[in-house]
C-alpha cells in the first residue's frame, strides 16, 4: 500500500463569537479563557505538537488577535522574567512555540465552521491534514490526534474521533456517527453523520462527536466546495463530511481520553475542576473548600 507523507499540518477554527461568555469575551476570545494557567486554544495546540504536527494554521476574525500576540515570543518579557528569576512560568510556551510554526488567515464573515476551513485551502494544499475547533479540550495519555494518525497512516482515509456512550438521552445533544465495526478494534467505517437526533434515532453503535478531531485527504476540498448551506444558513464540516462518506471510505476511531468542551460557563468550570483535581496541591485545597462549604 502507496502510503502519503506524514502528516505535518493543521488547522484550528478560532473564528466564533463567544457570545454564551459575553460580557467576558467582548474583549477576549472564548479560546483565550483560562483552564487554570493556559488558555484553552494552547492545549489543543499541545495536543497536535505532542501527534508530531509542525505547522498550525488559525483561522480567525477580526476579534482574535489575542491569540497569535499569545504564541507569538515576547523577546522583553522573557528577559524581564529571566532576570527576575521566573522564566520557568513562561518556558513551556516558549519551547511550545519552537516546536511549531504558526500562521493565521481570516474568516471574513461568520459563514460556519465549513467556509472557515475553506479559508486555509490554499496553505493546506493537497496535504493531508489535522483539522480541530479551538474550545474542546482531551485529556488522554496518548495525545487524541497522535491516536488517529496511527490509524490514518495504515487506511489513508479520513478519520474522525468519536466516543461511545450508552445514554441514549444524552446522545440526542450531540453529533452522533452511524458506522460499522470493522476487523481492527475502535475502527468503524462511517455511513452517516447527524446532528442532535431524536432518542428513538440515536447511533446504534453509540457513537458520538467527542471533540471535533479530524484528519482529512485532499478529497474533502471538492465536496465541501460544492456544500450546500446548512443550519442557520451556514456552511458545515460535519455535513461535507457526511456527504464524503458516501462518496470515500471514512473511519471512525474511539478514541482513549476524556472529552470536555469549554463552550459554556458550566462547561469550562467542570474542566477547570478535572485538571486542578490532578494536582496534588490544588486537589487538597478544594477538597477543604467543598468540605467547609
Amino acid at each position: 500500500m502507496s502510503k502519503i507523507n506524514s502528516v505535518r499540518k493543521g488547522v484550528i477554527i478560532v473564528a466564533g463569537l463567544g457570545t454564551r461568555f459575553l460580557p467576558a469575551t467582548k474583549a477576549m476570545p472564548k479560546e483565550m479563557l483560562p483552564v487554570l494557567d493556559k488558555p484553552v486554544v494552547q492545549y489543543i495546540v499541545e495536543e497536535m505538537v505532542a501527534s508530531g504536527i509542525t505547522e498550525i494554521i488559525f483561522v480567525t476574525s477580526s476579534q482574535k488577535r489575542s491569540i497569535e500576540d499569545h504564541f507569538d515570543r515576547d523577546r522583553d518579557l522573557e528577559h524581564f522574567l529571566k532576570q527576575k528569576g521566573k522564566f520557568e512560568k513562561l518556558s513551556s510556551l516558549v519551547e511550545l512555540s519552537s516546536k511549531v510554526r504558526f500562521f493565521y488567515t481570516r474568516q471574513p464573515e461568520p459563514l460556519g465552521n465549513g467556509h472557515a476551513l475553506l479559508c486555509a485551502r490554499q496553505f493546506l494544499g493537497d496535504e493531508p491534514f489535522v483539522f480541530s475547533d479551538g474550545d474542546s479540550i482531551i485529556d488522554a495519555k496518548i495525545p487524541v490526534v497522535k491516536q488517529l494518525l496511527k490509524v490514518f497512516q495504515y487506511h489513508q482515509s479520513s478519520i474522525i474521533g468519536v466516543q461511545k456512550i450508552h445514554d441514549r438521552v444524552a446522545m440526542t445533544k450531540y453529533g452522533n456517527v452511524y458506522a460499522k465495526p470493522t476487523k481492527e478494534k475502535r475502527v468503524y467505517r462511517v455511513e452517516e453523520f447527524r446532528e442532535k437526533p431524536p432518542t428513538d434515532q440515536t447511533s446504534p453503535e453509540g457513537l458520538i462527536v467527542g471533540g471535533m478531531r479530524y484528519v482529512f485527504t485532499k478529497d474533502i476540498w471538492p465536496v465541501l466546495e460544492k456544500q450546500n448551506q446548512g443550519k442557520d444558513n451556514e456552511v458545515w464540516v460535519a455535513d461535507a463530511a457526511n456527504q464524503l462518506a458516501k462518496k470515500k471510505p471514512f473511519l471512525a476511531y474511539e478514541y482513549e481520553g476524556v472529552y470536555f468542551d469549554t463552550g459554556d460557563k458550566l462547561a469550562l468550570l467542570k474542566t477547570a475542576i478535572h485538571f486542578a483535581l490532578k494536582d496534588k496541591e490544588m486537589r487538597s485545597e478544594i477538597e477543604k473548600f467543598f468540605g467547609s462549604a
